[in-house]
């Protein structure tokens, strides 16, 4: 009897960990066009909204994905002879997360026909507060930064889907991007 009931040397196993389903939107694209300098397309499901923290600040804003709890944050500096001293902004922000960042990868953003220079920085790893990070200049009036967050802690293995759908809307703000 104890036998048949145990199962013949079966063990019971612990469920591996699972995670929520997230249902993703479909990708269509609208065009930003009311800031001062610049002009790029964001997904339909985003809202934009002026960066509470400077509001003299017009060209700085945030791209808001409230089914994501996430925005992306950018930034826009006039550039007169400063430009290397954004972008040493941008390498100690890069640096300040790579504390908890198990990896980096980081893609040049080269689009002459636009006059769009720049990097898209992506980090791994379970602590890092920004996995995607970027800067666009046209090298001679404007420096533009973004940076995507969460609006919670995010356990990055279980928002991969979301982060690689964010990644492809970046790709496609970036792609669109044009100085005015």
């Amino acid at each position: 009897m104890t036998m048949v009931s145990c199962g013949e040397g079966e063990r019971p196993l612990p469920k591996p960990k699972g995670y929520f389903r997230i249902d993703l939107p479909e990708k269509n694209y609208v065009t930003i066009d009311t800031l001062q300098r610049y002009a790029f397309e964001v997904p339909s499901y985003a809202q934009i909204t002026h960066d509470p923290f400077s509001p003299q600040e017009k060209n700085w804003i945030n791209v808001e994905m409230p089914d994501f709890k996430a925005s992306i944050h950018l930034t826009h500096k006039e550039v007169d002879g400063n430009l290397g001293d954004y972008l040493e902004d941008v390498h100690t922000m890069v640096t300040k997360h790579l504390q908890k960042a198990n990896g980096m990868n980081d893609s040049l953003i080269v689009n002459p026909e636009h006059h769009v220079y720049g990097m898209l920085i992506e980090m791994e790893g379970k602590g890092v507060a920004t996995p995607l990070q970027f800067y666009l200049t046209d090298s001679t009036a404007n420096f533009v930064r973004g940076a995507l967050y969460f609006n919670f802690v995010p356990n990055n293995d279980s928002m991969q889907p979301v982060i690689e759908s964010i990644r492809k809307d970046i790709d496609r703000m970036i792609e669109t991007f044009e100085w005015k």
